[in-house]
């Protein structure tokens, strides 16, 4: 497996071309597809839901990375799973009982992630850590695309690094928010091995040359 995985993210995809965009970042390689999904509710903003997931899975082979930024987030599981979601990635500060809902996720046969908020200390994952498949630190404040950045997050990937590594587990580290070619190493000295990218691939008028240039730059950071 690459040491270091690449997430575009479809919420800065073309969505009158959608199928067209996955199949070009699909072909330069990149690893997972990222979906975010918002309900206008935990985030101030609404996407998509499994119909398009749906559609999208016909077409493409690549890890179906479906990130819950919704409130309740056990109502959605199933029908995103059912719809063809691989992992589904849900916010510690949206989910009442964690550890129920990420043996929900995984009884159904889904690799399970929690995803934390800038603002949201990596101690709140501790005890359910053993069990996780992705921890996915945000480096924005979730509910838009094109956000800049947070450096105030990389001594919180830091320790979410030595945590996992701590444990002897293969968790994965995802970032998202803000990842470019200017910050991919950084990010990567950090602690982390996936890459979630919006506007820093679909922005640009070349998909392909835009995913392995951000991986150029990230493996830079090993």
């Amino acid at each position: 497996m690459p040491l270091i995985k690449i997430a575009p993210s479809i919420l800065s995809a073309n969505f009158a071309a959608l199928q067209k965009d996955v199949s070009a970042v699909e072909n330069a390689g990149a690893e997972y597809l990222h979906i975010d999904v918002m309900d206008g509710h935990f985030v101030p903003n609404i996407t998509i839901g499994p119909l398009v997931v749906q559609a999208l899975r016909a077409g493409s082979s690549m890890c179906f990375d479906v990130h819950l930024m919704v409130e309740n987030p056990d109502s959605f599981i199933g029908s995103f799973i059912a719809a063809g979601a691989d992992l589904v990635t849900v916010h510690v500060e949206s989910v009442r009982h964690l550890h129920r809902t990420i043996m929900a996720i995984k009884e159904k046969g889904c690799r399970a992630g929690v995803a934390l908020n800038p603002a949201t200390l990596p101690d709140t994952i501790e005890y359910v850590l053993p069990l996780l498949d992705l921890v996915l630190l945000m480096t924005v404040n979730p509910g838009f695309g094109g956000q800049n950045f947070i450096p105030l997050v990389l001594p919180k990937i830091r320790i979410v690094r030595t945590m996992i590594n701590r444990l002897g587990l293969k968790t994965e580290v995802q970032v998202d928010g803000g990842i470019n070619r200017d910050n991919a190493a950084t990010v990567v000295q950090a602690g982390a091995d996936v890459l979630v990218a919006g506007s820093a691939i679909f922005n640009r008028n070349d998909l392909g040359a835009a995913v392995r240039q951000l991986r150029e730059a990230a493996v830079a950071g090993l």
